[in-house]
């Protein structure tokens, strides 16, 4: 009878501790995947975002206003991360958590409710500027105070726990890409310009609330020692300058590729000329492999080494990526769409997953959320954020051409090698890991 009870006890006990993972999850990963679905969006319905508030005689220009706008919204993040990452470390995790997803929020409404330029003119590219940059700044704070709180709160699974802010990166996308696919086959193009473009900006608006219900109901983890001496701020540029480097690093292709499915289906209308339907198709499938893979990926890293395990995918990625380009620009069918950024979702989603737990090991808890908002958005300003664009420019040189997406990606590979090639190489007692 006792051994039954004992036996009872240790069951709840453990149903108890999944159920709290699973809660801890939710609530961190639901502001992240609002950030990414907001993000995703934006980026897939370009071609018509850009004819709403950013037209031009030459529809080039027009794409360019628009993905410069969703470049730019990137520019505040790195302050977003520092500031919001810093009242992180001083005030919780949990404050920080709900003042950022309460901005992404209303941002997003925003965006979901603004007249077009035929209406009211100038106004609307610049009020769609100033929503797009209070996005920015709320989401540069969210990667890191997310994160953090996550890793605290499971040291000893922080690969698989920290994965599943990039596994709801990919949910977001999926949903994006989904809805990209639902409304081009459903709706014509000029109800889709009209009005349809902004249905998945109003469901974002619905994640928000629920959001900030679920947030509002955890609790903080255990308590983290504050920075050494003055702000986290300043140590952190002060003492870790080169933590940040190295982080910003091992993101960078990471972030590039996420960002490139993100622009696939411009790049399948603009440059492949195939229907539109094609790009978000492949965008889905790509999204799907990351969401499936990157938890995979960060419960793998947990037992082998993250550094190990991430090399590896970086090299896959570095020797695919130049030849998945040559054979969608030589052979631009749907199919062959589909099959190439399905791949590199897959390499992506098993690079993703270890990404968040080897960048908070970069930091010690004192200014864990402060280094990680800062290099986390730095990065992701200066090789995702502003990706679209620059491939859209790459695109325009003659030599370059079709296979921009190609050149730039194998460049920003090399890069990222070179970073966690240094990461490995350093000792744990280097970087406080």
């Amino acid at each position: 009878m006792a051994l039954a009870h004992v036996e009872q006890d240790e069951g709840t006990r453990v149903a108890g501790a999944r159920k709290n993972v699973t809660r801890l999850i939710a609530a961190t990963s639901i502001g992240n995947a609002l950030e990414w679905f907001d993000i995703a969006i934006y980026g897939y319905f370009a071609v018509y975002i850009s004819k709403a508030f950013f037209p031009a005689d030459d529809p080039t220009t027009s794409l360019l206003l628009t993905f410069g706008t969703f470049g730019l919204s990137f520019l505040i993040r790195p302050i977003g991360g520092v500031m919001l990452g810093a009242y992180a470390d001083r005030r919780g995790r949990k404050a920080s958590l709900m003042v950022s997803i309460v901005m992404m929020t209303l941002g997003t409404l925003a965006v979901a409710l603004m007249p077009t330029f035929a209406t009211i003119g100038v106004l609307a590219p610049l009020a769609v500027i100033l929503a797009r940059l209070v996005q920015g700044f709320s989401a540069g704070g969210e990667f890191g105070s997310s994160t953090a709180f996550l890793v605290e709160h499971m040291p000893h699974r922080r690969g698989f726990v920290a994965s599943w802010q990039f596994a709801s990166q990919g949910l977001s996308g999926l949903l994006g890409a989904g809805f990209g696919a639902l409304l081009t086959a459903v709706l014509s193009p000029a109800d889709l310009q009209a009005w349809g473009w902004r249905i998945p900006f109003l469901f974002g608006v619905l994640i928000g609330p629920v959001g900030i219900y679920i947030r509002n109901h955890i609790d903080e983890p255990p308590a983290q020692a504050a920075a050494k001496h003055g702000s986290p701020i300043g140590q952190v540029l002060k003492e870790q300058k080169l933590r940040v480097i190295l982080a910003i690093g091992a993101l960078a292709v990471s972030t590039a590729v996420n960002y490139l499915i993100v622009f696939m289906p411009t790049y399948v209308v603009k440059t492949l000329n195939l229907p539109p339907s094609v790009g978000f198709i492949a965008a889905f499938a790509g999204q799907t492999a990351v969401m499936l893979l990157s938890p995979i990926a960060g419960a793998v890293s947990d037992r082998i080494g993250r550094t190990t395990h991430m090399i590896t995918c970086g090299a896959l990625l570095l020797f695919f990526i130049f030849p998945t380009f040559l054979l969608l620009t030589g052979h631009p069918t749907p199919a062959l769409v589909v099959i190439g950024v399905l791949w590199l979702g897959v390499l992506k989603g098993l690079y993703y997953g270890p990404l968040a737990a080897l960048m908070s090991e970069l930091f010690p808890p004192g200014t864990r959320a402060t280094g990680l908002g800062l290099s986390y958005n730095i990065g992701v300003t200066l090789f995702g954020g502003m990706g679209p664009a620059t491939m859209t420019w790459l695109g325009s040189f003659a030599l370059i051409g079709d296979l921009a997406p190609g050149y730039y990606l194998t460049g920003i590979a090399i890069l990222s090698l070179f970073a966690l090639v240094t990461i490995r190489r350093a000792s744990a007692d280097a970087f406080g890991a």
